[in-house]
């Protein structure tokens, strides 16, 4: 599989409707013109992916004018007026983390300047005019949709978005994010944050509050979002970097450092002697959904105690990978063999235009292909559609091709270069 380089493909492709009748439109109906009419389209390529499994190129994907799956059809049944194309059709791809309010952001921070850098040159200079903040975000929206993209795990820290996401032009999951390492500030923090939540969730009920890192939530703060997300889905920057694990199994390393510069007094922190996830999981003990996102110093440890901790309660974990930006920033990886058991639980993100050069999961699966030869193409789709609808508790919608589902139809050209939305 070529995976040198992505490239973005925007495919306009203007049809008109055609007239198909059938009584059944299931598989081993024949689609003839003796029945009451409906409308279907129908679309081959050299492969369709569904979601789950990859289908050879005697399969016809059919949709009613609205995009919503009516079949998955052998060519003999499906009729004429098929359209082709070069490729593999897949459903829309979903995007488990990204901070669509940071696009504004684009080139403005140096690549490689590591993780500590990186978060400060954020936090003190992420300010910007709303007007430009606005017309980066609908630009980076756009960009996602033609890269086939269908809906967003966003993290929000203002609610500035919500005037773009209410268009309805993706379909977003809203994490407000929540800072605070100092306990004596939790209970303001927490407060800070329900005000954007209650600005979100007037608009967007698909809003949950989050904790944005271990380095970044006291005690305190993990324990008030705990009690307050009860059964719904969270997200959190896990092990961006080993740096974050030395923090809590010595009390050393370079985040002392950050702390020194946003003038932060930690002398009341003490070292759990555990790395970061096993330290702060156990805060978590709802039965809900929670999204481990970067996960590049998580050890096979780690992945054990994090089984043994949600099984206990139910826990659903899913491990984001965003590994463009983890090169952005520090120049490393996650050790994906690390995660060979957990095909199941593994998703994909894209973070934000302030430490990626574009949003594009297509872009996402040509650098973990290019770096883990390994994956087969098939369990990086499945990665980029329905693992990624679990994760945000959309698979009934989105993330496979099923019958009633509306997910959005991509077309890949060959070798995961690009991709175009069809519908």
């Amino acid at each position: 599989m070529k995976t040198v380089y992505a490239k973005i493909l925007v495919q306009l492709i203007i049809h008109s409707f055609w007239l198909y009748e059938c009584v059944r439109p299931i598989k081993g109906c024949k689609f003839t013109s003796y029945q009451s009419i409906i409308l279907y389209r129908k679309f081959k390529a050299d492969q369709v992916f569904t979601g789950v499994e990859m289908l050879p190129g005697n399969y016809v994907l059919i949709t009613d004018p609205d995009a919503v799956i009516v079949d998955i059809a052998d060519i003999a049944d499906a009729g004429d007026d098929i359209e082709t194309f070069k490729g593999i059709l897949t459903p829309g791809l979903i995007n488990c983390h990204c901070h669509l309010e940071l696009s504004h952001l684009k080139g403005f921070i140096p690549k490689r300047t590591g993780l500590v850098d990186f978060v400060y040159k954020i936090v003190s200079e992420r300010y910007f005019a709303q007007e430009e903040i606005l017309a980066s975000a609908a630009k980076a929206e756009s960009d996602m949709i033609k890269n086939g993209i269908v809906a967003v795990g966003d993290i929000c820290n203002t609610p500035v978005t919500i005037a773009q996401k209410t268009k309805g032009n993706l379909r977003y999951h809203n994490f407000i994010e929540v800072t605070g390492f100092i306990p004596a500030v939790a209970n303001k923090r927490f407060q800070l944050s329900l005000e954007n939540y209650q600005a979100f969730i007037n608009e967007l009920p698909e809003t949950t509050i989050v904790p944005h890192a271990p380095y970044s939530v006291s005690p305190e703060l993990f324990r008030l979002i705990n009690e307050f997300s009860n059964n719904k889905i969270i997200s959190i920057h896990n092990q961006e970097i080993a740096a974050e694990n030395e923090l809590f199994e010595k009390g050393t390393g370079d985040f002392l450092r950050m702390y020194e510069k946003m003038n932060i007094d930690i002398s009341f922190f003490q070292p759990t002697g555990k790395t970061s996830l096993q330290s702060w999981l156990p805060e978590i003990t709802n039965q809900q959904t929670m999204i481990l996102v970067h996960n590049v110093a998580t050890s096979a440890q780690d992945i054990e105690f994090a089984k043994h901790q949600t099984s206990n309660i139910k826990l659903q974990t899913y491990f984001c990978l965003c590994p463009n930006a983890n090169l952005y920033i520090s120049d490393e990886l996650p050790k994906l063999e690390i995660f060979s058991g957990m095909h199941e639980r593994m998703v994909i993100g894209t973070d934000s235009l302030a430490s990626n050069d574009q949003l594009n999961i297509l872009d996402e699966i040509n650098t973990i292909y290019k770096n883990f030869p390994g994956i087969k193409e098939e369990t990086l789709l499945q990665w980029a559609t329905i693992n990624g609808a679990k994760a945000l508790g959309i698979d009934h919608e989105f993330g496979s091709f099923e019958k009633g589902k509306k997910p959005g139809v991509v077309l890949i050209d060959e070798g995961f270069l690009k991709a175009g939305r069809i519908i």
